[in-house]
């Protein structure tokens, strides 16, 4: 009945004229996609000891920048049906009736296309490749599939929404070297502890939907539980590049800081879980942080040397 509902909105919505611009832009989920290539930004700094080509810089950035939207606009598309019935997503484009399917894929196809096509001419056929796969891990792998088989579908699809440092790492250098797969590794860990702290707060919204996120599955104390643990574990690892030299003083004192109020934060969450939004916001200020301090640090050393 909903799908049924969902699908002659959108057909409507296709032989709409006079779209607003607003509408295709929301579909690339732009303050996702901000923080990302904030760490895609990162990457590529971080990754030699002077400043890479511009040309590489502004055409990575925005190649993959374009590619993630391309994505986010594929996850609308998949996901238009339970969007239609969860509160934080039912004005959405699709679910709201503004855009229609044929309009998403064109627009996907469109911008994924041309990211490709911008990192092949400012970087490299390795960062094109796996920016395709990091597409195709999370609009199709984690959306499509993972999303709705597996309360485990955040920590396996994770791995797509942690590649952004990773490849801008390797537009640079045109090779998966131990920092990129440090940075990768960072975003990995903390995703669960993010998402989990969103669908704690909406947990209603996802049973509704019928999707299997840990708190509907497993219940709010065993999710709060397991947020503890991804915090522990990410601010274990945000520590490495201290230990291995890749960062100095300024990192590992902001690390040790913004990383103990991250695990400060899961432990209220257990005990009250209406700091799930809290949570999930904090989670947000500390990756920010983390990264802001690996480049803040990287510039510091540089300058020093």
């Amino acid at each position: 009945m909903i799908e049924g509902t969902v699908d002659r909105t959108v057909a409507r919505a296709a032989a709409r004229p006079g779209v607003p611009w607003r509408a295709y832009f929301e579909l690339t989920k732009p303050r996702v996609v901000a923080l990302m290539i904030f760490t895609v930004a990162v990457g590529m700094l971080m990754a030699r000891p002077d400043l890479p080509p511009a040309s590489v810089m502004l055409g990575g950035t925005l190649g993959i920048a374009l590619v993630a939207g391309a994505a986010a606009a594929i996850n609308h598309l998949v996901d238009r049906h339970i969007d239609a019935v969860m509160a934080r997503t039912r004005g959405r484009p699709l679910p709201r009736g503004t855009l229609g399917a044929p309009q998403v894929v064109a627009f996907a196809a469109a911008l994924g296309a041309a990211g490709v096509l911008l990192l092949l001419a400012t970087t490299n056929p390795l960062c094109a490749v796996l920016t395709v796969a990091a597409l195709l891990g999370y609009a199709v792998v984690y959306s499509a599939f993972l999303k709705h088989a597996t309360p485990q579908n955040i920590v396996i699809g994770g791995a797509a929404g942690a590649a952004p440092p990773l490849l801008g790492w390797v537009a640079v250098t045109g090779a998966v070297e131990a920092g990129a797969l440090l940075l990768f590794t960072i975003i990995l860990l903390w995703t669960p502890a993010h998402f989990w702290a969103l669908a704690i707060h909406r947990r209603d919204d996802y049973a509704r939907a019928q999707v299997p996120m840990l708190p509907v599955t497993h219940g709010v104390p065993f999710t709060s539980a397991r947020i503890l643990h991804y915090s522990i574990a990410t601010v274990a690892v945000s520590l490495a590049p201290l230990a291995i030299g890749m960062s100095g003083w300024l990192y590992g004192a902001g690390a040790v800081a913004f990383g103990v109020r991250f695990v400060v934060v899961a432990l209220r969450l257990q005990r009250d879980i209406r700091l799930a939004m809290p949570a999930f916001r904090y989670s947000i200020v500390y990756l920010f942080a983390l990264f802001a301090l690996l480049l803040a640090d990287h510039f510091l050393r540089a300058f020093v040397a």
